[in-house]
Order: structure tokens, then sequence, then C-alpha cells
């Protein structure tokens, strides 16, 4: 996506005009449509502007992405009581069918038993609860995971 389509999917789940966010930064609305169409670019000061005024770090501005941010919303928004509720088993096997299928193939007491090892010693070594050693486990595995994809 170019910075002026970041630009104007910032703006609009802001719900601003081009004519408010205009006034506030002192420049035309015109200046802001050339911005979001990449016929010209703000400098620094007007891009960093831009950023504080959407809510957004200037390297989430540049590198903005409407679908990526709503989600982000979504899961910081969820309370627990309703997280619980979610069979997320269910839910992501319908993006990754191994999920539904891996109970009947794979020995799980086998792996279950090292990764609850794993777990204990994370709760006993760092002091961890048992919810937040999951959670470093699982980040310890997601991060495996990204290097191979290397």
């Amino acid at each position: 996506m170019s910075l002026g389509n970041n630009l104007f999917s910032a703006r609009k789940k802001k719900g601003m005009s081009q004519e408010e966010v205009a006034e506030k930064l002192g420049v035309s609305r015109q200046t802001i449509s050339k911005w979001e169409t990449d016929e010209t670019l703000p400098d620094i000061r007007q891009a960093k502007k831009l950023a504080v005024l959407y809510g957004l770090s200037l390297d989430e501005l540049i590198a903005f992405d409407i679908a990526v941010k709503e989600i982000q919303e979504v899961i910081e928004k969820i309370n627990q009581e309703v997280s619980d509720k979610i069979n997320w088993t269910e839910v992501w096997s319908k993006k990754y069918p191994v999920l539904s299928a891996y109970q009947s193939q794979v020995e799980v007491p086998r792996f279950t038993a090292e990764l609850s090892r794993l777990l204990e010693e994370l709760q006993k070594e760092y002091g961890y609860s048992e919810l937040d050693a999951f959670l470093v486990l699982k980040d310890i595995l997601a991060g495996i995971w990204n290097n191979k994809k290397e």
C-alpha cells in the first residue's frame, strides 16, 4: 500500500474529513488530497503531526494497514469472559484445517508431557503464572516458526 493510501485509510478510520485534517495542520484541503493521492508527500514535520492526529506512531502511519489495525483493536477490546466462551480451535480450524484433524493423528499425550514439563520449568525458574508461562512458550514457538520462514 502507498503512503497516500495509508493516509487516506488512517483519516477515514478516525472519521475525519480532508477539511478537518487540513484545518488542524494549517494546510489546504487540496494539500491533504495531494498527499492521499501520492501527488506529493508531506514533509517529516507534517507526517509526524498526521501520525499524532491519527493516534499512530510515524512507523505505523507509514505501514498503516486498516485490516491489521482493526484486528488489533478487536483483540484489545475483547475481555477474558468473552474470550473464554470462544472455541479458538474451531475458529482457527477454518483457516488451518489441521487444527481440527490432528487429535486423531498425533500422539497428543506424548507431546503434552514434554510441553507440561517446559511450562512448569518456566513457572519455577521465572516465577510466571501458568497463563504467562503458556504465553511465553507460545511466543517461543512462534519465534522458531518465524526464524524458519526467513
